[in-house]
């Protein structure tokens, strides 16, 4: 029955969607809302608020350095930034 019960939910989950891999812009947006961050409490650490802001919006990718630095504001991986 157990042995059952194991293949029906491994056929289940085979069966569903996946979801698709979030953004690095996707991670950042999500942990600053989870973090109750703002713009602006980015600013200097991973560049000026120009920066920070073209970030937010998708019109600048993350650095490696800034990377590292969100990985460490976060307390996540960097490589979710890269």
């Amino acid at each position: 029955m157990v042995k059952l019960m194991a293949t029906i939910i491994k056929d289940f989950d085979a069966k569903q969607p996946q979801p698709e891999p979030a953004s690095p812009r996707e991670v950042l947006l999500h942990l600053m809302s989870a973090n109750n961050m703002k713009q602006a409490d980015l600013v200097g650490k991973i560049g000026s608020k120009g920066v920070v802001s073209e970030i937010v919006k998708g019109k600048r990718s993350i650095s490696k350095a800034q990377g590292k630095i969100l990985g460490e504001t976060f307390n996540v991986s960097p490589s979710v930034f890269i």
